[in-house]
């Protein structure tokens, strides 16, 4: 064989073995996220450097969520996890112990300051939830002092019981879990999310952060929107009854009360003296709306409209988000969504 043969020889099987090292490098990163609010986040800053899949799927209730087989197999071959923590995926130590997952996992409210969840009917019925017109909006993003990083699984994220101590009742702890429902926490999902890519896939680093930044200012010209929208609605008319406990957040960044028929989970049960009271306050306070929700039954709120006359205001999208095309299937979407929906039922 001829020397220049060699050569060519060797040439072509460099450039074999390099489009071969490429196209190893340029696989998307497999990125779980427990529900789908956090995979639309995962997927605006991701992009085309991510295949994002979700737990919990659009519409599903993460409150009553039972993982299947299908999401521990999903789980095993997931480079990353993405999950909320502050107790709202209760199911997730056992899930995490039957997929094996032994990879890094983002815990997305790592360095907010949870809102405290007191759980009684009357706790939301004697007070305002703090808003005493203070727009101290900002303080949980200010007090946001822990690093965000990518946690080792094994580890109990914040909250979560060790695989093997799960309580199987569905029962979440004293912290508010739904801080996604407030604009500037969400900036803190979004900074935690993309340096949680960037240390799972640091090639790709500046990518993330490029479209984190312009996700953040995305995210920023919406709350400046609904706080602009919602100066047309007296803050005496912010009132609204909403199926279960999951819109404090967003009621303390806009000054917005709702008062909800059951507590944070969306499995409880109100006692008869609890919708009594609901009710008794609906008529003393004048409250105009009520809001179904898209993963709770629309049963109980039908019942008290009935008996206070409140007009049901349309759907609220709470823990998850619409279906692909249903212009709620984006957590920007979702949170214009709902801003629509009581604007227009609070408005004079």
């Amino acid at each position: 064989m001829k020397m220049r043969d060699i050569h060519s020889g060797r040439a072509v099987l460099a450039l074999g073995l390099l489009a071969l090292s490429l196209s190893v490098q340029a696989e998307p990163l497999r990125v779980v996220s427990s529900f789908s609010i956090l995979n639309d986040m995962v997927k605006e800053i991701g992009g085309d450097k991510v295949i994002a899949s979700t737990i919990v799927p659009a519409n599903g209730d993460a409150h009553a969520f039972e993982p299947r087989p299908s999401d521990a197999k999903s789980l095993a071959n997931a480079q990353l996890l993405v999950i909320n923590g502050l107790e709202f995926e209760t199911w997730l130590p056992r899930l995490q112990q039957a997929a094996g997952y032994q990879g890094p996992q983002v815990v997305a409210t790592a360095g907010i300051t949870p809102l405290a969840f007191e759980g009684g009917h009357d706790d939301h019925a004697d007070h305002d939830h703090d808003h005493d017109h203070d727009h101290d909006h900002d303080h949980d993003h200010d007090r946001a002092k822990e690093p965000a990083h990518a946690h080792e699984a094994g580890h109990a994220p914040q909250g979560e019981k060790e695989p093997g101590t799960h309580d199987d009742s569905h029962q979440h702890g004293s912290q508010d879990p739904h801080a996604w429902q407030s604009l500037a926490l969400a900036q803190i999902y979004v900074r935690n999310i993309s340096q949680g890519l960037e240390q799972a896939d640091p090639a790709n680093a500046d990518y993330y952060q490029r479209r984190a930044k312009d996700y953040a200012q995305r995210i920023q010209e919406l709350d400046d929107s609904i706080k602009a929208r919602l100066e047309a609605v007296p803050v005496d008319k912010r009132k609204v009854i909403t199926s279960h406990d999951a819109f404090s957040y967003m009621g303390k960044a806009y000054d917005i009360r709702f008062i909800p028929l059951v507590g944070v989970s969306s499995q409880a049960e109100p006692s008869a003296r609890d919708i009594a009271q609901i009710v008794q306050q609906a008529r003393r306070e004048q409250i105009q709306a009520i809001f179904v929700e898209n993963t709770v039954s629309a049963k109980l709120v039908e019942q008290v409209a009935r008996e206070t006359g409140a007009k049901v205001g349309g759907t609220l999208y709470s823990d998850a988000l619409g279906e692909p095309g249903s212009g709620v299937d984006t957590y920007l979407g979702m949170m214009r969504s709902n801003t629509d929906q009581l604007v227009k039922a609070l408005q004079p």
